[in-house]
C-alpha cells in the first residue's frame, strides 16, 4: 500500500536551531545557506566540486519506521537544501566553541599542532566527527575511557578525502587517531599534551577528554514530528513523488511538458564535475520512492535501487550474510566494496547514488569506475520508459544513444554464479577489478580502471579457461568496454606463457585511447599489465624454470592464490598500507622563555572550530553585490566586445577599463620591478588575462554570468602569439633583470673544464608550472565610506600594495583607503602580487555603483589567473674528475615569465643561490627572462629555489650515471667546505656555523642510509615487479630578512595588543610574535612571563594603523615581526622600569595590573612604534633528506616508503610551529617533484583547473613513516634570537623523493638489461618533474610485462607453448 505523504514547509535544523524556509531557489546549496543566511561559517568553499573536504558537514536523518537516526558527512557545496528537509545538519561550530568550550576533537586537532592556516580544519573535524559517531554506534567492543570504537585505519580513512595544504597531514593523522581504540599511544606524534619520559597511563589521561556516552545528540527531538513530511510542491519548484507510478505520471504531466526543464534529483554530486550555469523549472528527488532504494542481497545475486547511495551498497557488500552467498558471491562482494571505497571520497560517496553515477556514465561519457565493474559483471538493468518498463544489460544500454530524460533507471541487478563442485569438475572462479589513479585511496579519476572474470579449470596440464570477461573503462573512450577479441583468443585454451603473450599483444589493439587522450600509450600499457598481473600467476611457471629470471616473482601474489585455491575461486588480493609511526625530535631551549617553547598555536582551537574569521566569513553588508572576472580564452587578440547570456533572476553591471574614473590609472598590481594593467583595453595578451569584472546580486550569478559570457575577439590584426621559451628566444623577446638581482659568477669556467677528465656537454631539463593551491582562493571585500574612502578587506600577504593599487586605480590619495587583513586561507606566495587586481576590481567596482562589493573566485577561474611556478628550460655543460668531483659548469636557462614582469626579475639570483649548496669549481651561466603570452608567473614558496636546488641534484646523478658510481659519493666529493662554502656565499657563514656536513653525517647514522642502501639492492634482486630506491639530499638556502614595523600598546586593564607588518597565513607569525612579546616584556620582572604571554593579543594587519608592512614572504617574516615588536616592547620597559621600582620601595611588592594602572595615572605613554631595519640582511641554513621508494614496474605508481629530515632551524622560536612548517614545506615539494602536473591547451589556457585534474599531495601520497629532527644550532649573533626560518628550505628537500624513484627506476632498468631486453643505457635516462605514474612507467618500460615473457619464452621455449 502506498503511504500518504504529508506535505509541508522546508524545515531543518542547524546545531539545534529550527529553520523554516517558506520558499527558496531550489537551486540552493546548503553551503551557500549556511554562510549567507546563518551565523555558521565553519563549512568553507574550497573547490565547489566535492574536492577538497573543506566544506563537510554532518548530516542526520531520522527513520520514524525504525526509529533510527542516521548521521553521515557531506559536502555541502553539493547538497541541495531542498534535500534535507526534516534533517539536522551539524558543523564545526556545532560540536564546540570559544563561550561553550571546543570539542576534545577541536582541542586534540590543537594540541597535535595539526592546524596551520586553519581554512581547511573544520572540515577534517566533521570528517573525523562523523567517523566517530558512526563507530560509536556499532557492536565493537567498548573502548578503554577517553578513546572510541574507531580504528586507526578508520581514522586516517575518515579524512582521507580532505585536502590540506600547510601541515603535510602527519599531525592531523596523529590528532585523529588519538580516538582510536587499537592505538599504541607511543606511536603519536610530537604534541602539547604531555612531555618526553611520561607514561602511557599518564599520557592518555592528559589527553582531552572524551565520552561517546556523553556526546550530544545530532538530531533534535523537535524534529522528529517533522522528518516524515514531504515539500508541498505548489509552494516549491521540488517534487518528491513516492512510486514509480506517480513519477512516470509526474514525467508525462503538463508540469513537464511545455518546453519547462527538469532535473531528476538523488545527491547532486555530479555537479561537482558537470558545472551547470542552466536553471532548471522544477526538480524531482527520487529519494522517496520505495523500489529505487531497495538493496538485496542473496545466492542469486544483488539487486541495488538505482538511489542508493555508493557508501550504502558498499556496507551492505560488507556485512556478513546469513545466507550462504556462495564463494563466488562472497568474493564479488568483498572486491566490489574494496575497489568502490577508492571512488571519489566518503563524502561524496556518502550521497552520490549508484544509478546516478552510471546515468552519467551512459549520458555524458564520465569516466565511471562502477560502469566498468558492472560491465565485467554481466549485470542487468531496469529502466523506467515513456513506453513502459524494459529490461536489459548494462552493456546493451552502453552501446545505445544517451538516455533521453524521461528515461529513469530504477535498479541494477548482479547475477552470481553457483559454485561448482570442485570435487568434479576442478573448476573456479576468478573475480578481481583494478584501477590505477594519482592517488591510490581515491579522490582521483582513474587512469585506467578494470573487472576481469574467469571460469578456469585445473587439470595436471595446467590451467583451462572456460570463460572470460575482461572490462575495461576510464581509459579515453566513452564508455566502458568489453575487449571481446581477446576473450574469444583465450576462451577454450590452456593457459601457457604463449598463450598469454598473444593476448597481451591483442589487448593493446583492443584498448586504444580516442586521440586526445593524455597518456595515451601509457593506459594502453596499464591494460596490458592489468591483464598480465590477472593471469600470469595461473600459467604455473614457477616449478618449471629457476634463476635469476624469476627471482621475487611472487610478489605477484601467488601466495594468495595458493591459500585460495582449496576454495572454489581465486583471488589476488592487495593490501592497503597504513601509516606507520614517525618520529619528531627537537631540540629546543628555554634560555628566552616563553620564546622558544613548542607552545601551540594560539588560535588552533578557534580555527578547528570554524570560529576564526576569513575574508569570506565577513558578513555582507546591506546591499552587497558579488564579482567575478571575465578572462580571455585566447593568447593574443584584439577585444571587440562582451556578451553576456540573459539571466532573468538577476541584473549584472559589467566594469572594464573604461569605468575607471578621471584621474585614476588602468593599474592593478605593482612590484619592485613595474607595474600591470586591472584589465586589458583593446587587447588581451594572454588566456587568462582579465577583461572586465562582471557585478551581480550573488557569487553563484556573478559566477555564471562571468562562465557565460562571449568576448567577440579579432585575431586578424595582431600577431602570432609566443607561448615558449623558444620563441621569445627567437623573437628576442626578454624582461630585463636590474643589476642588483643579477647573480655572480664563480671562477674560470674555461680553466675548470680544461681540469676535466670528462665533460657533459649541452644536457637538457625542463620544468613545468606548479599553481599554489590556497585552500581560500582569491577574495575582498570593498566597502565604500564617507569622505570618498573606502574600506576593503583583502587576503593579502601584502595590504600596503593593496592599497597604493586601489588608491592609483581610483585616483584619490592613498590615506582615503584602508585595507584590512586578518589572515589567509593559505598563501605561498599566490596572495602577494595576484592578489592585489582583485581587491583593486573589487573596490572599482564598488567606487562606480557606490554599494559594497566582494568576491570569491572560484576555483577554476583563480588557478587560471594566478600564473603559478615559473616554466624553465636548462641546458647545462659540466666537467668532472673520474672521482666525481666537478670542476666547472655551465647554465643556459631560460625562464618563461609570462606576460608580464610581476617578480620574475628576482628567479635568477634566487635560483643560482640554491644551485651553489655544491661546489662546482668554476660556476658560470646565462639566465634569460622570456617574456611570453602566458598568464604572467609569480612567486611560489620556493620560488627559482626549488629549481635550483634540483638542478644541481639532477647534475650530481647524470655525472654519477656516467661514472657508473654511487650518486652519494659524488654528492659528498662536492659539498663545501668551509671555505669554499664562503667564496660562493660571499663570506656569511662564520666559523662553527656550517653545520650541513655534520647534518649530513647524523642523518646517514639516524635514517640507518647505509644499511638500508645494502637492503635495498637484496630487495630488488629477489622482486620483479616491485623495486625500491634510496637517495640522501643536502639544502642550502640563502634567506633575506627585510625591514619590519612594530607596534605594542598596553591597555587599561594591562592587556596587550600587538600589531605587526606581517600577516598571519599559517605560518605561525602571530604566535611567534606573541611569545616575544611576552619574553620581551618580562625583562621587566621575569616571574610575570607566562602571565603577561596570556595578556597577549595580536590583531589585523591595518595600513592606516601600522605603516611600512611590506610583503610577508621569504619566510622570514616571523623573526623580522618578532624583532620589531621587541624593539616596541623594549621602549615600554624602559618607560616603566623607573616607575616599578618607585612603587617597590613604596609598597614593597608590585604586581602588573598595579604598574599599568599608576602608569595611566602618571601618564606615561604605554603604546610604542619601531621599524626594525636588520644589521645583517643575509644568511644561510642547512638541511638535509633521506627518502626511500618502492615503485610498481606494471602501473608506475610511487610508494614513499620512508622521509628522514634534519634541518637546522638555528635556536627555533617556537619548534611546534617550526615542525609543522618543515613538515608542510617537504610535503608541498613532494607534490612539486611527484605528483602536480599542470597542463595546458595549445592556447596556454590551463586546463588542469579543477580539483579533477590538479592533484595535490593526500595523507595516501605522503611519506608512510615521516622522521623529523629539528637541530637547534646553538647561539647566532646576527640571528633573532638565533633563530632561524623553516619555512621554504625542507620543500626542496623533497628532490630526495624524485631521486629515490629514479633509483628505483633504474634498478627496473637494470632488470631488462639482464633479460636482454633495454637497448638504452641502463642509468642515462630524463626523469621528468613531476614523476607522475605515466613517467615512472614509461622509463621503466611500457611493455615491461611483454617483455618478461619474450625472456621466458627465448629462454626456454618449449616448455612454455
Amino acid at each position: 500500500m502506498e503511504e500518504t505523504q504529508k506535505k509541508g514547509n522546508l524545515v531543518f535544523a542547524v546545531n539545534g536551531d529550527r529553520f523554516e524556509l517558506p520558499s527558496i531557489d531550489p537551486s540552493t546549496t546548503l553551503l551557500q545557506f549556511l554562510r549567507s543566511e546563518t551565523c555558521f561559517k565553519s563549512p568553507k568553499l574550497g573547490c565547489g566540486e566535492g574536492g577538497c573536504g573543506a566544506c563537510v558537514v554532518l548530516i542526520s536523518k531520522y527513520d520514524p519506521k525504525f526509529k533510527k537516526v542516521e548521521d553521515f558527512s557531506v559536502s555541502s557545496c553539493l547538497t541541495l537544501l531542498c534535500s534535507l528537509n526534516g534533517c539536522s545538519i551539524t558543523t564545526s561550530e556545532g560540536l564546540g566553541n570559544t563561550r561553550d568550550g571546543f570539542h576534545s576533537i577541536h582541542e586534540r586537532f590543537a594540541g597535535f599542532h595539526a592546524s596551520q592556516c586553519g581554512f581547511c580544519t573544520p572540515g577534517l573535524c566533521m570528517s573525523l566527527f562523523s567517523a566517530l559517531v558512526n563507530a560509536d554506534k556499532g557492536n565493537k567492543p567498548d573502548p578503554p575511557p577517553g578513546f572510541s570504537r574507531l580504528t586507526s585505519s578508520e581514522a586516517e580513512n575518515a579524512i582521507a578525502g580532505n585536502l590540506c595544504r600547510c601541515t603535510g597531514y602527519r599531525p592531523i593523522a596523529d590528532a585523529c587517531k588519538t580516538f582510536a581504540a587499537d592505538i599504541d599511544i607511543e606511536d603519536l606524534g610530537f604534541n602539547s599534551f604531555w612531555k618526553k619520559g611520561d607514561s602511557k597511563e599518564i599520557k592518555v589521561s592528559k589527553l582531552p577528554p572524551y565520552d561517546p556516552t556523553k556526546n550530544f545528540s545530532t538530531y533534535p527531538e523537535f524534529l522528529k514530528s517533522e522528518s516524515a513530511t514531504n515539500l508541498d510542491s505548489s509552494k516549491y519548484p521540488w517534487y518528491s513523488p513516492v512510486s514509480i507510478e506517480e513519477l512516470r505520471s509526474l514525467l508525462n504531466s503538463n508540469v513537464t511538458e511545455n518546453g519547462a526543464s527538469f532535473k531528476l534529483i538523488v545527491g547532486n554530486t555530479g555537479t561537482g564535475y558537470y558545472k551547470e550555469t542552466q536553471r532548471y523549472d522544477l526538480y524531482v528527488d527520487l529519494r522517496h520512492i520505495p523500489e529505487l532504494s531497495i538493496i538485496k542481497r542473496d545466492q542469486t545475486g544483488i539487486e541495488v535501487g538505482a538511489t542508493v547511495t555508493i557508501s550504502k551498497f558498499i556496507s551492505v557488500l560488507k556485512e556478513e550474510s546469513n545466507i550462504n552467498l556462495g564463494s563466488y558471491g562472497k568474493l564479488v562482494s568483498q572486491k566490489l566494496a574494496d575497489h568502490m571505497e577508492k571512488i571519489a571520497t566518503p563524502f561524496v560517496r556518502n550521497s552520490a547514488s549508484v544509478g546516478g553515477n552510471l546515468v552519467m556514465a551512459q549520458k555524458n561519457g564520465f569516466p565511471s569506475d562502477i560502469a566498468t565493474l558492472l560491465l565485467g559483471l554481466s549485470v542487468t538493468v531496469s529502466l523506467m520508459t515513456s513506453h513502459g518498463p524494459e529490461n536489459l544489460t548494462w552493456e546493451e544500454l552502453l552501446s545505445r544513444p544517451p538516455l533521453d530524460s524521461k528515461t529513469v533507471l530504477l535498479s541494477v541487478c548482479i547475477p552470481f554464479k553457483k559454485d561448482q563442485s570442485s570435487h568434479q569438475t576442478h573448476s573456479r572462479f576468478l573475480f578481481e577489478t583494478y584501477r590505477t589513479a594519482p592517488r591510490p585511496h581515491g579522490n582521483a579519476l582513474a587512469y585506467v580502471n578494470a573487472a576481469f572474470q574467469a571460469d578456469v579449470s585445473h587439470s595436471k596440464n595446467g590451467v583451462l579457461i572456460n570463460n572470460i570477461h575482461l572490462a575495461f573503462g576510464a581509459y579515453g573512450t566513452k564508455h566502458a568496454t568489453r575487449a571481446k577479441k581477446v576473450e574469444e583468443c583465450l576462451t577454450g585454451k590452456l593457459l601457457s606463457v604463449h598463450v598469454l603473450y598473444e593476448a597481451l599483444k591483442l589487448v593493446k589493439l583492443a584498448v586504444v585511447p580516442e586521440d586526445g587522450t593524455l597518456h595515451l600509450e601509457y593506459r594502453s600499457s596499464l591494460a596490458v599489465s592489468y591483464v598480465f598481473e590477472f593471469l600470469y600467476p595461473l600459467t604455473d611457471v614457477h616449478s618449471s624454470i629457476s634463476g635469476d629470471l624469476l627471482d621475487g616473482i611472487n610478489d605477484i601474489s601467488d601466495e594468495e592464490v595458493s591459500e585460495s585455491s582449496n576454495n572454489s575461486c581465486i583471488s589476488q588480493g592487495r593490501k592497503q598500507t597504513l601509516l606507520s609511526s614517525s618520529k619528531q625530535i627537537v631540540e629546543f631551549s628555554t634560555e628566552y622563555s616563553p620564546v622558544g617553547e613548542p607552545l601551540k598555536k594560539i588560535e588552533a582551537a578557534t580555527q578547528a572550530a570554524g570560529e576564526a574569521v576569513y575574508v569570506d566569513d565577513i558578513p555582507s553588508p546591506p546591499n552587497c553585490l558579488h564579482g567575478a572576472f571575465i578572462y580571455s580564452t585566447k593568447p593574443l587578440a584584439g577585444v571587440k566586445g562582451i556578451h553576456l547570456e540573459p539571466n532573468h533572476l538577476t541584473d549584472t553591471t559589467i566594469i572594464t577599463y573604461k569605468d575607471i574614473p578621471t584621474g585614476g590609472a588602468n593599474i592593478g598590481a605593482v612590484s619592485p620591478f613595474g607595474s600591470e594593467p586591472l584589465f586589458a583595453e583593446d587587447l588581451s595578451r594572454c588566456a587568462g588575462d582579465r577583461i572586465a569584472f562582471v557585478v551581480a546580486d550573488s557569487q553563484r550569478s556573478a559566477d555564471v554570468a562571468a562562465t557565460t559570457a562571449l568576448i567577440e575577439y579579432d585575431t586578424k590584426n595582431v600577431d602570432s602569439p609566443i607561448l615558449t621559451v623558444e620563441e621569445a628566444v627567437e623573437k628576442s623577446s626578454f624582461i630585463q633583470v636590474p643589476p642588483p638581482f643579477q647573480p655572480a659568477q664563480i671562477g674560470d669556467f674555461s680553466k675548470g673544464m680544461a681540469e676535466a677528465d670528462q665533460k657533459i656537454l649541452s644536457a637538457e631539463l625542463r620544468f613545468g608550472s606548479e599553481y599554489h593551491f590556497y585552500l581560500e582562493t582569491q577574495t575582498a571585500l570593498a566597502i565604500p565610506d564617507e569622505d570618498n574612502c573606502m574600506v576593503v578587506y583583502t587576503s593579502s600577504q601584502c595590504p600596503e600594495n593593496a592599497q597604493s593599487m586601489i588608491a592609483s586605480c581610483l585616483g584619490v590619495p592613498a590615506h582615503n583607503i584602508r585595507v584590512i587583513t586578518r589572515r589567509l586561507g593559505g598563501a605561498f606566495g599566490g596572495k602577494f602580487v595576484k592578489a592585489m587586481p582583485v581587491s583593486t576590481a573589487c573596490a572599482l567596482a564598488a567606487y562606480k555603483l557606490r554599494r559594497p562589493v566582494r568576491i570569491y573566485a572560484n576555483r577554476n577561474s583563480d588557478m587560471i589567473m594566478t600564473g603559478g611556478r615559473h616554466p624553465m628550460k636548462v641546458t647545462y655543460s659540466v666537467g668532472f674528475k673520474s672521482s666525481g668531483k666537478i670542476t666547472a659548469l655551465h647554465l643556459d636557462i631560460l625562464i618563461n615569465a609570462g606576460i608580464t614582469v610581476d617578480m620574475s626579475p628576482i628567479i635568477p639570483s634566487y635560483l643560482i643561490n640554491t644551485l651553489k649548496k655544491y661546489n662546482w669549481g668554476a660556476l658560470s651561466f646565462e639566465i634569460r627572462l622570456c617574456k611570453t603570452n602566458l598568464t604572467s608567473k609569480t612567486i611560489m614558496r620556493g620560488p627559482g629555489e626549488v629549481q635550483g636546488s634540483y638542478i644541481a641534484e639532477a647534475i650530481i646523478e647524470h655525472v654519477a650515471s656516467l661514472l657508473s658510481i654511487e650518486v652519494d659519493s659524488v654528492r659528498n666529493e662536492n659539498v663545501h667546505t668551509f671555505e669554499s662554502l664562503n667564496l660562493f656565499y660571499g663570506n656569511v657563514v662564520a666559523e662553527g656555523e656550517y653545520t650541513l656536513p655534520s647534518i649530513l653525517d647524523k642523518l646517514a647514522v639516524s635514517s640507518s642510509f647505509f644499511q638500508r642502501s645494502k637492503m635495498i639492492k637484496q630487495f630488488n634482486q629477489k622482486n620483479t615487479w616491485k623495486k625500491r630506491g634510496i637517495s640522501r639530499v643536502p639544502a642550502v638556502y640563502h634567506a633575506s630578512q627585510r625591514p619590519t614595523p612594530g607596534k605594542v600598546s598596553i591597555l587599561q586593564d594591562g592587556s596587550i595588543v600587538v600589531e605587526v607588518g606581517g600577516v598571519e597565513v599559517g605560518q605561525g607569525l602571530a604566535t611567534k610574535v606573541r611569545q616575544m612579546t611576552g619574553y620581551a616584556l618580562s625583562s621587566i620582572e621575569s616571574s610575570w612571563a607566562e602571565d603577561l604571554l596570556e595578556k597577549v593579543r595580536v590583531i589585523q594587519a591595518d595600513t592606516l594603523s601600522v605603516v611600512q608592512g611590506g610583503v610577508t614572504n621569504g619566510s622570514t617574516t616571523s623573526e623580522s615581526s618578532c624583532a620589531a615588536v621587541k624593539l616596541c616592547c623594549n621602549i615600554l620597559v624602559e618607560r616603566l622600569t623607573p616607575l616599578k621600582k618607585q612603587l617597590q620601595e613604596k609598597n614593597g611588592s608590585v604586581d602588573w595590573p598595579t604598574l599599568i594602572l599608576q602608569a595611566q595615572k602618571q601618564s606615561i605613554n604605554l603604546a610604542a612604534n619601531s621599524y626594525y631595519v636588520p644589521k645583517f640582511l643575509n644568511y644561510l641554513t642547512f638541511g638535509a633528506a633521506v627518502s626511500e621508494v618502492e615503485i610498481d614496474v606494471l602501473t608506475g605508481e610511487t610508494t614513499i616508503l620512508q622521509s628522514d629530515v634534519i634541518y637546522d632551524c638555528g635556536q627555533s622560536l617556537n619548534p611546534a610551529v617550526d615542525l609543522g612548517q618543515t613538515e608542510g614545506s617537504f610535503i608541498q615539494g613532494i607534490g612539486f617533484f611527484m605528483n602536480e602536473e599542470y597542463l595546458t591547451n595549445e592556447d596556454g589556457l590551463m586546463v588542469s583547473n579543477s580539483t579533477w585534474t590538479y592533484k595535490i599531495p593526500t595523507i595516501d601520497t605522503i611519506p608512510q613513516n615521516f622522521n623529523v629532527h629539528l637541530v637547534n644550532s646553538g647561539h647566532h649573533e646576527q640571528r633573532v634570537l638565533s633563530s632561524k626560518t623553516s619555512g621554504e628550505p625542507p620543500l626542496f628537500l623533497a628532490a630526495s623523493v624524485h631521486c629515490a624513484t629514479r633509483a628505483a627506476i633504474r634498478a627496473a632498468r637494470e632488470q631488462l638489461k639482464r633479460w636482454e631486453k633495454l637497448d638504452e643505457s641502463v642509468s642515462e635516462f630524463y626523469l621528468d618533474v613531476p614523476a607522475i605514474l605515466p613517467v615512472v612507467k614509461t622509463q621503466c618500460g611500457l611493455d615491461y610485462a611483454e617483455k618478461f615473457l619474450e625472456t621466458l619464452l627465448a629462454r626456454q621455449p618449449t616448455c612454455f607453448k
